[in-house]
């Protein structure tokens, strides 16, 4: 008699297969680390995994770009104030 060949769980992920932990690693932008981490903490669920992924994504906070002093600020907008006019015009209708 023949047997088949079992066949993977798709939604599943399998940590001893190297190249489907690359892939996901890949395709959600974790580290080694991280996926070991939420797998061990989530499960092996990978839209779970996905899922947690995001939400990590979504807490960490962007860097604030960089802005200049209150006193760079404050003089720009003195010299915008001083030098430019801007006329007022009537309507025409």
């Amino acid at each position: 008699m023949r047997r088949s060949i079992p066949k993977p769980i798709r939604n599943k992920l399998d940590l001893t297969d190297r190249i489907q932990m690359r892939l996901v690693r890949k395709r959600l932008g974790l580290s080694d680390a991280e996926l070991t981490a939420i797998v061990g903490r989530i499960g092996n669920s990978i839209a779970a995994i996905s899922k947690e992924a995001a939400q990590q994504r979504a807490v960490a906070l962007p860097k604030p770009a960089e802005v200049p002093p209150a006193a760079v600020i404050a003089s720009a907008a003195a010299t915008e104030q001083a030098g430019v006019e801007i006329p007022t015009v009537a309507p025409t209708s």
